[in-house]
């Protein structure tokens, strides 16, 4: 893989504070990108696409564009720019299709908990925003990578009071919101979506005080994978600013399972479903 080529796939590797669906959109950008820089064989395309696609294993929406993509592919350069333009135009009409279902679900005043940084639960926030929908936000810090920080900077942006806390106060202040919100990576097929770090823990306390958890996940997210299947990256420990010892090890596993048990239901570009009775696809 020449340079150009592995630069891209460094950068998506690199990527720790992009959601899912806004990873898959930021990979086809750059892919469109060169391409339009310079003319690539169809061969060397499927290699870039091949290993873009296993890029991020725990972030599925990532591998189903690609697929998509691939499947799509005509021979030609123009072709090839054109089908991967739709492909991430379909990725973004998700987005926008989730957030609009999703204004459903918040009424007027909410208080609303959210856990790391979606760009479907972002979506969603910047609509009723420019709806003029008075509500407000709990992030979480969302450590490591502290996307929560990010979050709110954008929601004070957008007139949104926010209220940040660490991710060891979720429990603390789950009575304090209406209902939690949070975007997804994987939705697996087995009864277990995969978050941030963190989510399980929240997914319990909403439970156990009787909030609803609602998940923001299109059909990108969907995986034919079930949980003994999937990889659940793990990031170096120097990010967690550890002390060194020889007996410590730290550990820094970005993504976790939560069984889909514990959730209110799904929001997708086809509507909001309720668990247990609603479609979980």
């Amino acid at each position: 893989m020449d340079e150009p080529d592995q630069d891209i796939i460094e950068t998506i590797r690199q990527d720790h504070s992009s959601g899912a669906a806004q990873l898959a959109v930021r990979a086809l950008n750059l892919v469109e990108a060169r391409m339009a820089r310079q003319d690539i064989s169809r061969s060397r395309l499927d290699r870039l696409l091949s290993s873009l696609a296993k890029a991020r294993p725990s972030m599925v929406p990532l591998a189903n564009a690609v697929t998509r993509c691939r499947q799509q592919l005509a021979d030609s350069r123009e072709s090839a720019q054109a089908v991967v333009r739709s492909v991430r135009e379909q990725l973004e009409n998700a987005n926008r299709q989730v957030a609009g279902h999703a204004t459903t679900l918040i009424p007027d005043g909410a208080r609303v908990l959210t856990h790391s940084r979606s760009s479907q639960v972002l979506a969603l926030f910047q609509r009723l925003a420019q709806q003029g929908q008075p509500f407000s936000v709990i992030c979480t810090q969302s450590a490591p990578g502290n996307e929560g920080f990010t979050l709110g900077e954008e929601l004070d942006q957008l007139g949104v009071p926010v209220t940040l806390i660490t991710d060891a106060q979720m429990g603390l202040f789950v009575d304090q919101a209406d209902l939690i919100l949070c975007g997804c990576d994987t939705w697996l097929a087995d009864g277990h979506f995969i978050n941030k770090s963190g989510s399980y823990l929240l997914a319990l306390a909403a439970a156990d005080r009787n909030r609803p958890f609602w998940v923001l996940a299109d059909s990108f997210k969907d995986s034919d994978a079930g949980l003994r299947d999937t990889e659940l990256e793990e990031m170096t420990g120097d990010e967690l600013g550890a002390p060194a010892g020889q007996r410590i090890t730290p550990r820094n596993i970005y993504f976790e399972p939560v069984p889909t048990r514990l959730i209110a239901g799904r929001v997708s570009e086809q509507g909001v479903f309720s668990y247990p009775d609603g479609a979980r696809r």
